[in-house]
């Protein structure tokens, strides 16, 4: 596949995998994307994870059509991404491999036995000319690894984006792209957001025509959708107006809180996500909650804490720098209700959290309960 005359794509499709880093369900899989360059040099942007070496060099054999390659440009060592550079520098040991200090640090780690292959050092701003083609290295540090650099080709005015704008999802699903971007930024990367604001602003100085991230689709369409949305998630500021009632419940009453919230907010107008945590891919609830510009928890006490699921999603959260938005807690105690003091000691971490006054339910609703459910869904709307 052809992103420009002179730049090929050359990754794989991985449809093996269930779960993405040990924790983050694919059903479509995921794209290990790599791209050649070729000019008067040729270079190779990355490699692929290991059980697809072999498909790998297969497609840059063929972008190569004879050709030698000249470098192999690592942006990212996180081993999706760099477990094939082994393989790759001994079929091809004339290539010198391009990177900054952290990543040679990281190669050497990796790969204990040592790999016997010329190295370039680049420093943040520094060039390469390949011919027509100079290519720009920008640090991203922390985005989401210490060792990160994107790079950017001046000729072609691609920004190749290491994995910032990737997604989950095999090239050859039909998805959304924002849901799965989203699920992906905010899981992976999402602490991060100071770094990736820092690295849009480098980005904002650059004539961008393309981007070509190491997951997910090439991008050349509409790219000021695509900034405006990593903007957004990476400053911390909502997505949608709207509020994710997310609830964990043993024996159905708190589940009937959060659904007749749900409702209410529905019929004034307001848009409402309900996610029970105790069945719902996590991910995919943390990722609302980032999205979304008004969030209830709502949990029964249990052992004098909360209930385990809905620690953990606070627990995700707060790892992920949530913030700036309004919050309301449900709890439900059947004779020494805790869980409202727990939440919102677990969310004490978090910046820029206004609360408005919750619910607390005594086993089942009250009428006292359903009136306050009617003021909750108000102060919300």
């Amino acid at each position: 596949m052809n992103i420009t005359k002179d730049i090929v794509y050359v990754g794989v499709n991985d449809r093996q995998i269930d779960l993405f880093e040990g924790q983050y369900r694919v059903p479509n899989g995921m794209a290990y994307n790599s791209y050649v360059i070729l000019d008067e040099k040729v270079a190779v942007m990355d490699t692929a994870d290991v059980r697809f070496t072999d498909e790998w060099l297969g497609n840059v054999e063929a972008a190569l059509n004879g050709r030698t390659p000249d470098y192999l440009i690592v942006q990212h060592m996180e081993p999706d991404h760099s477990a094939s550079i082994g393989a790759f520098a001994a079929k091809y040991p004339a290539a010198t491999v391009v990177g900054n200090a952290k990543t040679f640090t990281m190669i050497n780690n990796f790969f204990r036995g040592g790999m016997a292959c010329p190295r370039l050092e680049v420093k943040n701003g520094g060039t390469l000319s390949l011919g027509a083609h100079e290519l720009q290295f920008v640090f991203a540090p922390m985005v989401h690894w210490p060792e990160v650099m994107v790079t950017y080709d001046k000729h072609d005015k691609v920004l190749f984006s290491a994995d910032g704008f990737g997604k989950f999802g095999a090239l050859d699903a039909r998805e959304d792209w924002a849901d799965e971007a989203a699920r992906y930024y905010i899981g992976i990367v999402g602490k991060y957001g100071m770094q990736v604001q820092n690295l849009l602003k480098a980005a904002a100085g650059l004539d961008i025509r393309t981007i070509c991230p190491l997951h997910g689709p090439v991008l050349n369409d509409n790219l000021g959708y695509y900034l405006d949305l990593y903007n957004k998630w990476s400053s911390y500021t909502p997505e949608f107006d709207g509020v994710l009632v997310a609830y964990t419940s043993v024996y159905g009453h708190t589940k009937e809180a959060a659904l007749l919230l749900a409702d209410k907010l529905r019929a004034q107008g307001t848009r409402a996500e309900v996610r029970d945590l105790a069945r719902c891919d996590m991910a995919d609830a943390v990722s609302l909650a980032f999205r979304m510009s008004k969030l209830v928890l709502a949990t029964t006490t249990y052992n004098a804490d909360i209930y385990p699921f809905m620690r953990t999603f606070i627990e995700h959260l707060t790892e992920r720098n949530f913030q700036n938005r309004t919050v309301a807690l449900i709890e439900n105690g059947s004779w020494a209700p805790m869980a409202a003091k727990v939440m919102t000691g677990l969310l004490e971490k978090s910046k820029n959290l206004t609360f408005v006054e919750g619910v607390k339910i005594m086993s089942s609703l009250s009428q006292e309960n359903l009136a306050q459910l009617d003021a909750l869904a108000g102060a919300l709307k």
